[in-house]
């Protein structure tokens, strides 16, 4: 089994693969088109992950214990794909400098569970990961992270899937991006453990109807 999160580390260079990836491209023409399996255009998509890391940063530097934390900038349509990849980068250094000073069990909530920093710091990593990999298989830009670090996002955050040895075609899968062989794609309910790993129950978590993303 993978080793579980390096704390600030893993979330540096996933933000770092992130933009020598995709950065490249950003004065393109292609933003405005639709990032599936999301409703968001890439640009859009770019949007969605600097939200969710400054969510994630304000949740665990706040506490907070029944909600989560939203930024007022989501939705400015006025910020540009340069603007919003050097958002990118600021959120996740600032998530990164937080989960680096938090107290092993602080706790904060996520609708998925009260998730500690590893849980916020995994949550990161996946986002920046996958939408990631939207926008790159949109704008047909090669992406493939490294397997360790794809290993450790997985094992993390989806206690139920083995790594074996494509570690990155099963987060994938998990997130419900891709079939594989013997692994029909998984729908819109795919869901993630952020709180602590020995709360686990054992049995693969699933997305409740109230929590359902806008995208199929």
């Amino acid at each position: 089994m993978a080793e579980v999160m390096d704390v600030a580390a893993d979330l540096r260079r996933a933000a770092e693969f992130f933009a020598e990836a995709l950065r490249p491209s950003q004065n393109g023409s292609k933003w405005t088109n639709t990032a599936r399996p999301t409703d968001w255009s890439c640009r859009d998509t770019l949007d969605h992950v600097a939200n969710a890391l400054c969510g994630y940063a304000a949740s665990l530097s706040l506490r907070l214990r029944t909600r989560r934390q939203h930024h007022p900038r989501n939705g400015d349509t006025s910020a540009s794909v340069p603007d919003l990849f050097d958002a990118i980068a600021a959120f996740a250094e600032m998530l990164a400098v937080i989960a680096e000073s938090a107290p092993t069990d602080v706790r904060a909530f996520h609708p998925a569970g009260m998730a500690d920093r590893d849980g916020f710091i995994a949550m990161g990593c996946d986002e920046i990961l996958v939408h990631g990999h939207d926008v790159a298989s949109t704008l047909r830009i090669e992406y493939q992270p490294a397997a360790d670090l794809a290993a450790r996002v997985l094992t993390r955050l989806f206690p139920w899937v083995e790594p074996n040895a494509n570690p990155w075609d099963m987060l994938l899968w998990a997130n419900g991006r891709v079939a594989l062989p013997g692994k029909a794609r998984l729908g819109a309910d795919w869901w993630w453990h952020c709180a602590p790993l020995d709360e686990w129950s054992g049995i693969e978590a699933r997305r409740t109807e109230s929590d359902r993303p806008g995208w199929k």
